[in-house]
Order: structure tokens, then C-alpha cells, then sequence
């Protein structure tokens, strides 16, 4: 899963990214309003956090911007405003969720799994598919009850594809959802984290929608 992390104070954004990153998320920095508004309306993100006292232009200008655009993913603010009045027009612009600085990252962690997992339609952290079974919170897979071994990139590209069961996911896209916009990507190295996936949890939970992409069926 990717976010874009969008915070003026550079040390405390790369401090969340990396603890995002650590936690088997994808994640990227933005560190101006215009940038942010730019990114967060140009490239696919399952999550933003979200400063709201940025230069060039503030946080609720870009939240109303981005809403205006049709851009639905979970939006977090993450703001050292607390009173009652900017919570309220911070959740009325379009944001899920509030958290006021200081926080804990363990908090900010929880509440991005909570707010990702509502939006693909799954409310509990236990996210069970087709024999598959992925903790969130503890990003353990198991298939019909036994523990899958997983490297971070197959992780990273069945995690996606199971917060995303029934959909058609092409190659482009888990590429877009599981590199930084920076990696030297590769679409086809898709097929090899398919392949293996496909050699640990067996060849028929993964289907291919030929010249479309792939597919998890939910049950």
C-alpha cells in the first residue's frame, strides 16, 4: 500500500516515512502545499497524511482541492492544531480522520490500517479470502491455516491484491502500488512475484484475466 506523507517539517516527515516504511508500507514525502496538491491528484495513493500548516498553500485548501478532483482515498490530517472547531472543518472538507501532534507512530499506524481497510470494504483486521488470511496488524499471511514465508515485495503485491479481492489488478497498477514514484520499475517482474506467490499458496488462488492483469476471487 502506498501514502504520501505531506509535512513542512522535513525531520518529522522522513521520521514518518520511515516508520511507515518499516512497516511494510510504501511510502513518500511532500513537503509544500502546491507539491502535495500536485502529487495527491496526478498519482494513485491508497492513503495520504496530511499537514495542515504548509507553505505555498495551506492543508485544507489542498484536502477540499484534492475531494474536488474525485480523489476518494483515506486522507489523515496530522496537525498540531487541536482545538474543536478546526477538527470539525478538517473532517468537513473531506478528511477520515485527525490526529493531533505530538503522536505515537504506533497510534498513526493503527489508524491508516483502520482507514484502508474501510475503504476496500473490509472492517475487520483479520482479512480472510478465498483460504488466505492476512493480519494487518501484524502483517501475517496464512493459507488454509498454515504460515506463508513471504519477502517484503511479494508481501507488498499480495497484501494489495488481497485488500483488493474480486478486482482485476493489472501489472501497471501493483507496480504504481508497490515501488516509489523514483524505483526503476519494471512491470514485469510482476510476473515473478506472481509466480512465486503462486508456488507457495498453490497456482489457483491467483487467476490471470489474460491481457487484463490478475485477480483474487473472494470466496
Amino acid at each position: 500500500m502506498k501514502v504520501l506523507v505531506v509535512e513542512d517539517e522535513i525531520t518529522l516527515g522522513e521520521q514518518v516515512v520511515a516508520g511507515l516504511e518499516s512497516n511494510g508500507w510504501v511510502a513518500e514525502l511532500s513537503c509544500d502545499g502546491i507539491d502535495a496538491l500536485y502529487r495527491g491528484t496526478s498519482e494513485p495513493w491508497d492513503a495520504i497524511i496530511l499537514d495542515l500548516g504548509l507553505p505555498k498553500l495551506d492543508g485544507l485548501t489542498v484536502l477540499k482541492s484534492i475531494r474536488e478532483e474525485n480523489v476518494s482515498c483515506p486522507v489523515i490530517i496530522l496537525s498540531a492544531r487541536n482545538e474543536l472547531t478546526q477538527r470539525v472543518e478538517g473532517l468537513n472538507a473531506g478528511a477520515d480522520d485527525y490526529l493531533t501532534k505530538p503522536f505515537q507512530m504506533v497510534e498513526l499506524i493503527a489508524r491508516l490500517r483502520a482507514q484502508v481497510r474501510r475503504s476496500t470494504g473490509n472492517a475487520s483486521p483479520v482479512i480472510q479470502v478465498n483460504g488466505l488470511s492476512l493480519d494487518t496488524r501484524t502483517s501475517k499471511v496464512t493459507y488454509n491455516g498454515e504460515n506463508i514465508d513471504l519477502t517484503a515485495l511479494e508481501f507488498k503485491v499480495l497484501s494489495y491484491m488481497i485488500h483488493n479481492a474480486d478486482k482485476v489488478i493489472s501489472r501497471t497498477e501493483l507496480v504504481e502500488h508497490i515501488y516509489k514514484q523514483d524505483f526503476d520499475r519494471d512491470s514485469n517482474t510482476i510476473e515473478v512475484f506472481i509466480g512465486r506467490i503462486r508456488r507457495k499458496i498453490g497456482s489457483d488462488v491467483i487467476k490471470t484475466v489474460r491481457g487484463l492483469g490478475y485477480r483474487i476471487n473472494g470466496n
